[in-house]
């Protein structure tokens, strides 16, 4: 592993907090000396091997900006893109260490194009060194950088005030430009701003106060990083733990692991499973190392429980006594990042902790004009650009607000068709006016309701296209099932649009919440005991994950009806294909919008010159073969 990545693995996985570490980054505009601050810090804490100095004198000469002198920014700045351009691109984890303290630093880059770049390192920091050409002043992506820290929680600055040296060490610079910064940033929250007067390439005050500015009676900068409080750690903060997957290896082992995003917890606390009110004890805390008696934020552990309570991946188990929000709306601050600008209504994937689920951004309450922190009206954002917005998932998801947890109230919006990150948002608030309902444990459960109709709860979801033939095999399925004694219910589209979803349209947004509330229906029938069926076209995978995620291990069924779209054609008797492709019907899957087929389902039906009975028979077999192995089985 070489250094960068190994430096970049390091403070990505040391848990923020340590007494003894310290997160921080260097963020302002661009040229302001970013890389060249690090550098020196580098070289001064004595970290620069001799072989790496000798490569950086070289380096200096072919890329360098400083004439026959090192330049320390090409320590930081390590893409050849970089060093070619001048600028700093990609944000850079440096680790180095003085006799009191150790730190990881995050050089992020100084180019409104990369502000997402500067949030990704904000979003671990605890403190942020800010620079100021001396020459140039506070510049708007100044305020930006200083803006996007208050947001991500960073509430300890140093503001650096560089390249002091070319303006002859002024004081009456230095204090200007203080009185600028201080200006715009009384109402961004702050603890501590501390302005320090800083020649990068020079080393003026970086570790010991210079002579060349004896009207400065501060600390130097590595004194102030060795000194800070820091405050409150996520060891401090209630137990919250993600959980990133249900580990199995054998039928004798069940546990779930992931990393406490903060709190602490020891075997034999109660835990509680936030989505669903369950409750429980930890009975260990397993490692590759052996178990351990206590674990703390950062920790990464599996967590063995005493009953076999429902938990599957995206569950966070909490204190019973200190519970998340559990919502399926919240108000944000988002961070733009897509070429692509943001049309609320639009689905996109969200992930918050380690639960994915489908979003929609419903509204911009307002957006924040970085310069002069006024609210202005808004109906998308572009990139860069920074709201306050309304976002509905479509399942719900436990949530903390980012100023009380960073771990479980920081989130991403995924474009679903590119896959990029779109856009990242700070959690303000739930959307759910009783903040104080949570879901109860009740005195039965579906494995009692079960029993007595000796069959397993299952959900058979059948998806495929219009005309595919999965509403047709699902009911004779359903005939077939009630025949051989089981407790079903159907599911159907069409139905439910007179009923429970009769205020819903075909949007994007509306199909998403159709898709949603069905995979409500479908898990309260399971609970039920019941076997159902659900006939939906269903084309996003992540609708069907979703759907899938709200059940237990092997209660989900997919069974695709894979027919082709000529086939589809020629059985439409309403002749909806017929009007999609003349235009008269919008997003009409297989048409105008995409269907994404399964990739893994349980089961796949090939309709064409089989029977309904035939496939109705091969669902009912693989049933009784896979899913009820076991089970009390009454044969038709």
């Amino acid at each position: 592993m070489d250094t960068a990545l190994a430096t970049r693995t390091l403070a990505l996985n040391t848990p923020a907090g340590d007494g003894n570490l310290l997160r921080f980054i260097t963020c302002g505009s661009v040229d302001d000396g970013k890389s060249t601050l690090i550098g020196r810090l580098l070289y001064e804490s004595k970290t620069i091997f001799e072989d790496t100095l000798l490569t950086l004198e070289k380096d200096s000469k072919k890329h360098g900006t400083t004439g026959e002198e090192i330049d320390f920014a090409l320590l930081v700045d390590g893409l050849e893109a970089e060093r070619e351009q001048g600028i700093t691109i990609d944000v850079a984890y440096r680790f180095f260490a003085t006799p009191k303290r150790s730190f990881i630093v995050a050089d992020t880059p100084g180019h409104e194009q990369y502000t997402r770049n500067m949030a990704t390192g904000a979003s671990t920091a605890e403190l942020a060194i800010l620079l100021i050409d001396a020459r140039r002043g506070v510049l708007v992506q100044t305020k930006r950088h200083a803006f996007i820290c208050s947001l991500l929680g960073v509430k300890n600055v140093i503001l650096a005030v560089n390249k002091i040296d070319l303006v002859d060490y002024d004081e009456t610079v230095f204090q200007r430009i203080v009185a600028d910064f201080s200006s715009f940033a009384q109402n961004l929250g702050f603890t501590s701003i501390l302005p320090i007067p800083l020649s990068a390439r020079f080393g003026d005050n970086v570790t010991e106060r210079s002579a060349n500015t004896p009207w400065y009676r501060g600390p130097s900068l590595i004194q102030h990083l060795e000194t800070v409080e820091i405050g409150a750690t996520t060891e401090n903060a209630p137990f919250r733990f993600p959980v990133q997957w249900v580990n199995r290896p054998n039928l004798d082992f069940r546990g779930f692991s992931g990393t406490l995003a903060s709190g602490s917890i020891k075997a034999g606390d109660p835990v509680l499973v936030a989505g669903s009110g369950k409750t429980t004890k930890v009975t260990r805390i397993v490692t590759a190392d052996g178990d351990l008696d206590r674990a703390v934020a950062g920790d990464a552990v599996t967590l063995v429980l005493a009953e076999e309570v429902d938990v599957a991946r995206g569950d966070v188990l909490c204190e019973p006594q200190d519970r998340p929000e559990v919502a399926d709306g919240f108000t944000a601050h988002v961070l733009w990042m897509s070429e692509t600008q943001l049309q609320p209504g639009r689905s996109y994937m969200l992930r918050v902790g380690t639960r994915w689920a489908p979003a929609t951004v419903t509204g911009i309450s307002y957006k924040i004009d970085v310069n002069t922190l006024a609210h202005q009206q808004g109906s998308s954002l572009t990139l860069n650009e920074i709201a306050v917005c309304e976002i509905q998932t479509a399942t719900p998801v436990a949530f903390d607000p980012y100023e009380e947890n960073r771990g479980t109230g920081a989130f991403i919006l995924v474009d679903r068709a590119t896959n990029e990150t779109a856009a990242a948002g700070m959690i303000v608030r739930s959307l759910r006016r009783a903040t104080n309902v949570h879901r109860e444990d009740l005195a039965l459960d579906k494995t009692a309701r079960a029993g007595i109709k000796y069959q397993k709860p299952l959900v058979l979801w059948f998806t495929g296209l219009s005309g595919s033939g999965k509403s047709s095999i699902a009911r004779l399925l359903e005939r077939k099932l009630h025949a051989a004694g089981h407790h079903t219910y159907m599911l159907d589209g069409d139905n439910l649009r007179h009923g429970l979803n009769k205020d819903l349209g075909f949007s994007q947004a509306d199909r998403d919440e159709n898709i949603r509330r069905v995979g409500e229906v479908a898990k309260l029938f399971v609970d039920a005991g019941l076997i159902v069926l659900c006939s939906f076209i269903s084309p996003y995978a992540a609708e069907r994950k979703a759907v899938r995620d709200l059940l237990g291990e092997g209660e989900l069924i997919e069974i695709f009806v894979d027919t082709p779209i000529e086939e589809c054609e020629r059985r439409d008797v309403k002749g909806l294909y017929a009007k999609a492709r003349a235009g008269e019907i919008k997003d009409f899957t297989g048409v105008s919008a995409p269907y994404e087929r399964p990739e893994k389902p349980e089961l796949r039906l090939e309709t064409v010159d089989t029977d309904v009975d035939t496939l109705a028979e091969m669902v009912l077999d693989y049933v009784r073969r896979a899913a009820l192995a076991g089970e009390n089985w009454v044969s038709p």
